[in-house]
């Protein structure tokens, strides 16, 4: 079942493997059943996807959520500014591998005709960043030689850009903002075969900026058309990809649905303002259903929008249980 998902083609194929996974975590998962039980909410009487409860975001914050009987667990954690971490307990890598190859596949083909340059300084000055982990093992997949990490190194990654660029290398340059944004105030590129590539966060090294404020500043700096975003967090396996106009679109095993901000179990129509729902199938040892602290809006293909984040500290409905 696991590994099924990623043969996901049809809606009809989503349903029943979300009804299947939801069935699966409720019988393994002591955090997220304790949370359904409060919300009445048993698989027999789950019978539609808008149905299924999902778990704040902030108990990877404070429980051990895991849909799993095994001892041995690869732990991911986030950055957490005050030290309130969340940890995200792995207890299958090769599902976390196959979801950010055949994600990466999905969108932008086979990461072995890439060049892949990384300026992630942030992450990489710390541990547990399930982000470095993914794009190590891209970098390592890359046939390029020049692939590789950057950190301080400005002049060297401009030169290598530059020389990928001359010989019409195809480069993906994936970065945090900041650094994005540090790299185009020292230099200024006319790309044409690479795609930029941000991951969002300033963490804390900068003003921040509106979506469209950091990509008009980067489309300037690079000299490109668009740039790209990828979306995605320590509480998950699966990464969603904006190729243009901050726009996301999921692999066919993630979904995203929006809610109402002031009743945190009620699912909202397409296209308004809503703290944004989860579904990540890849999640199977954990949780798949997570009710992010991001606002934003749904289109009805699906695709979506983050808009920012909520003022508050917690998701309205953590409050309904204290375990």
């Amino acid at each position: 079942m696991r590994h099924d998902i990623f043969s996901i083609k049809t809606d009809d194929d989503f349903k029943k493997a979300a009804l299947a996974t939801f069935a699966h975590q409720f019988e393994n998962n002591g955090v997220y059943r304790a949370f359904c039980d409060l919300l009445y909410r048993h698989p027999s009487d789950v019978h539609r996807i808008e149905d299924i409860p999902f778990l704040p975001i902030q108990f990877f914050k404070s429980h051990k959520v895991v849909s799993t009987n095994t001892s041995t667990f690869h732990e991911f954690t986030s950055s957490g500014t005050t030290g309130n971490t969340s940890t995200h307990f792995v207890s299958d890598l090769s599902l976390y591998e196959k979801s950010y190859q055949n994600g990466f596949n999905h969108f932008y083909g086979d990461i072995e005709d890439y060049a892949l340059l990384a300026l992630l300084p942030s992450y990489l000055e710390r541990s547990g960043s399930s982000l470095i982990y993914m794009v190590d093992d891209f970098i390592k997949k890359s046939s390029h030689p020049k692939s590789g990490f950057y950190l301080d190194n400005i002049e060297e990654l401009s030169n290598t850009l530059m020389s990928l660029e001359k010989s019409g290398q195809r480069t993906l340059l994936i970065g945090v903002s900041f650094a994005l944004l540090d790299l185009v105030e020292k230099m200024t590129f006319n790309l044409k075969h690479t795609t930029v590539m941000e991951t969002g966060g300033m963490k804390g090294r900068r003003k921040e900026l509106t979506r469209k404020e950091l990509h008009d500043k980067l489309k300037k700096g690079f000299g490109v058309a668009t740039i790209h975003s990828e979306y995605g967090m320590t509480e998950l396996l699966s990464q969603a990809y904006s190729l243009g106009n901050g726009v996301f679109a999921c692999p066919p095993w993630m979904r995203v649905t929006s809610r109402e901000t002031d009743d945190p179990l009620t699912i909202q129509a397409t296209a308004k303002t809503g703290g944004l729902n989860i579904i990540d199938l890849a999640n199977y040892n954990s949780c798949s259903f997570i009710a992010t602290q991001d606002l934003g809006k749904v289109q009805v293909n699906g695709n979506f929008e983050v808009l920012g984040r909520f003022d508050h500290a917690d998701i309205r409905g953590c409050n309904l249980m204290v375990l």
